[in-house]
């Protein structure tokens, strides 16, 4: 794993697997800075390398009354002062083409969501930022389909792209992770398992989505034995109250304990 374009980032002699981490989206300044300075405590302590993730906006959202953001700009400066104060890289998710520059100004890695990922032109904004490139694997898309976002980054001289597994598709309503897909998608690039949105409970009737958190563990463990490069997990200190994604995130206070497990299921397969 090269993390060459990420200087900030820590930790990266520990052959530990990487973690993307933070609340779905950004709420304002005091939460995003109260959820970082826990989680980077917790990152220092088992030595895992650790990227700062907030949405500046959300613009995928079931129901045209959902919460969107607090301001693209506003929250944009937020996740800079995130990676200022901690001193660690940051992860924010685009969704049209005016939003690449705009975002590469303020984060360290552009994320196209999963629903975009087919999305040439977006996919190509976000690459000739020369930022990292995180492609959510489209629900709808095979792992095999997954070497050509990467190729539409590297054919725009960015050789930094990622790849995130954030499940499948299973009927109308429920998502599943194929693990058969990461040692596959890792050919093309280093696979992160997007823990908490593959127990996602998509297209409920209520028009907000559901989730499954008690799951969180058995899909982390099942990745880190399948030897995922990184591992991404939505956190909060109040799930039940977050203004996006409450249904499916950590609650941040079991966050410690669940790494700490995995740490040691790391260092136990890397003996095999």
């Amino acid at each position: 794993m090269n993390f060459e374009a990420l200087p900030k980032i820590k930790h990266t002699n520990a052959n530990n697997f990487f973690l993307l981490a933070g609340p779905c989206a950004i709420e304002g300044e005091d939460m995003a800075l109260r959820i970082a300075e826990k989680v980077v405590a917790i990152t220092d302590a088992l030595k895992i390398p650790y990227v700062f993730k907030g949405s500046f906006k959300k613009a995928n959202r079931s129901r045209v009354d959902s919460f969107t953001g607090i301001g693209d700009e506003k929250a944009l400066k937020i996740l800079q002062k995130v990676s200022r104060t901690f001193d660690i890289p940051t992860v924010t998710d685009i969704h049209e083409i005016s939003d690449a520059a705009m975002a590469a100004e303020y984060v360290d890695v552009l994320q196209i969501p999963a629903f975009l990922v087919r999305q040439t032109d977006l996919v190509v904004a976000a690459a000739k930022t020369g930022k990292v490139v995180n492609l959510k694997k489209g629900q709808f898309i095979s792992p095999e389909a997954m070497k050509h976002a990467v190729a539409k980054v590297q054919d725009s001289g960015n050789q930094h792209a990622w790849i995130t597994d954030r499940g499948t598709m299973f009927g109308y309503q429920d998502m599943i992770v194929d693990f058969r897909g990461i040692p596959t998608m890792r050919q093309y690039a280093p696979t992160i398992l997007d823990v908490t949105h593959s127990l996602q409970q998509p297209n409920q009737s209520v028009g907000v989505t559901g989730g499954r958190p008690e799951m969180i563990e058995t899909i982390a463990r099942a990745g880190v034995v399948n030897n995922v490069d990184g591992l991404f997990i939505e956190t909060h200190f109040d799930p039940k109250n977050a203004k996006s994604d409450g249904a499916n995130m950590l609650d941040l206070s079991q966050l410690e304990e669940l790494l700490s497990r995995l740490v040691a299921i790391r260092k136990t397969i890397q003996n095999f």
